[in-house]
């Protein structure tokens, strides 16, 4: 994965941050949206950009863009490369190859432990029943 040309696919919009602020706030424009097609895009293959929208599939919408945002710092540079950071660590994610499963039997010491307990809490719920009379 080329890391340059993912970053060149990107596009950046800011916008006013939401919340209580001074009298800089209605002026400055320091929360940064991040927008990445992945439709569209030439940086991966068919198979990483099916993998992708199944791991993306609650934040793709409906043209297929995935929609990042950050407010977080004053600073308009710093909430780029924050929300830059984060697509490029989700990306990662998305493309990380899952671990083969290896089955594994139960040992049967843990068989004979669980067994154990079992009979304990049975003997315990037992004692706890009030005796039958015999006649």
């Amino acid at each position: 994965m080329n890391i340059e040309f993912l970053k060149s696919e990107l596009t950046y919009k800011y916008v006013r941050s939401s919340g209580s602020g001074g009298q800089h706030v209605n002026k400055v424009s320091s929360k940064a949206e991040l927008y990445f097609n992945l439709e569209n895009s030439q940086v991966f293959n068919e198979v990483e950009k099916l993998k992708l929208s199944q791991f993306f599939n609650n934040r793709l919408n409906k043209e297929g863009s995935i929609v990042l945002a950050c407010d977080e710092s004053r600073s308009q540079f710093r909430n780029k490369a924050i929300v830059t950071q984060r697509f490029l660590a989700l990306i990662e994610e998305g493309l990380k190859e899952d671990k083969q499963r290896i089955a594994t039997k139960i040992p049967r010491a843990a068989k004979r432990k669980r067994l154990k307990a079992k009979r304990i809490t049975s003997t315990k719920k037992t004692n706890r029943k009030p005796p039958t009379i015999e006649s």
